[in-house]
């Protein structure tokens, strides 16, 4: 069975390499010819354009960076369909419940089993092959066809069959995950402008009730050592969570955390630039408690 896969940036490339390791056929493409070649090193064979994908493919997985470009590499006129069609289409990309309610509306009538599958555990899950992913379509071939490919990549849940099932359960872990990072940082920003030595407040909270995955691994990690390099943008973190609150304004659920987390969001990139880290947020917030968020410790 020949596999696809489109889009090899900083996660789709880990993924698509562990799909590789296990041994099956791997048919890639990317707007970069070097993370093309990277794979092909690897034993990939370049695909050269999207429609090839679909022609040469009976499943495709797609890890693409907006919603829109997942829709036009869908649904474009050069996309993934324009040629042929792959049995089985897998998203896993965070797009959103309603992108993935379209491209299954548009493509479960020709035949397609359509699968969102967003997956969860940053660049060195990936790496590992220990994200966590969120699967949303069919449950007769996801059994029968993806669950097998996709405990190559990570570590999957079926969320049910509805499409958009996943992208839903990616929103929920989302949000916490972005609220944890916010409320970390006003946290150890009380406390350090109390006088607490921020490594043992850590300490305190990772044995104590407070812990949370940003104590876990982001301030160890990231905020600590003052490296800021946790390694996801905070760019792409503010465009899931305003893709979060576009569907919960859909969905007639409010989400006042939410919004304050899109707030630090977008204060970071205006303070840090495009291409910071989601783990900066720390330094707005110690910025506005008074404190210096340039300094070493």
């Amino acid at each position: 069975m020949n596999v696809g896969f489109l889009g090899l940036g900083r996660m789709g490339a880990p993924m698509a390499a562990n799909l590789l390791k296990a041994g099956h056929d791997l048919f890639v493409h990317d707007v970069s010819e070097d993370a093309v070649a990277a794979l092909v090193h690897q034993g990939a064979e370049a695909a050269g354009h999207a429609a090839t994908l679909g022609r040469q493919c009976e499943v495709v997985f797609t890890s693409l960076p907006t919603p829109q470009i997942v829709r036009e590499a869908t649904l474009g006129p050069d996309g993934i369909f324009t040629r042929g069609q792959p049995r089985v289409f897998c998203d896993l990309s965070t797009s959103g419940p309603q992108l993935a309610q379209e491209i299954s509306a548009a493509l479960t009538p020709k035949g397609v089993a359509c699968f969102d599958a967003p997956v969860s555990g940053g660049i060195k899950g990936a790496q590992d092959a220990t994200i966590s992913i969120m699967v949303g379509g069919p449950e007769a071939e996801y059994h029968s066809t993806l669950e097998p490919l996709l405990k190559a990549i990570g570590k999957p849940t079926h969320m049910g069959e509805a499409p958009g099932a996943g992208q839903t359960m990616k929103l929920v872990n989302n949000l916490l995950g972005a609220v944890a990072i916010g409320v970390t940082a006003e946290g150890m920003a009380f406390g350090i402008k109390r006088g607490l030595d921020p490594a043992k407040m850590i300490e305190v909270l990772n044995q104590s009730t407070g812990i949370n995955s940003a104590t876990r691994d982001k301030w160890p990690r990231s905020v600590l050592p003052r490296t800021f390099d946790f390694g996801f943008a905070a760019a792409l973190s503010l465009k899931d969570t305003k893709l979060l609150l576009d569907e919960a304004e859909a969905a007639g659920v409010p989400l006042p955390l939410g919004e304050i987390v899109a707030d630090y969001l977008a204060r970071t990139l205006e303070r840090e630039g495009a291409d910071a880290d989601f783990t900066a947020i720390a330094k707005v917030v110690e910025e506005a408690a008074g404190l210096d968020p340039e300094r070493e410790g």
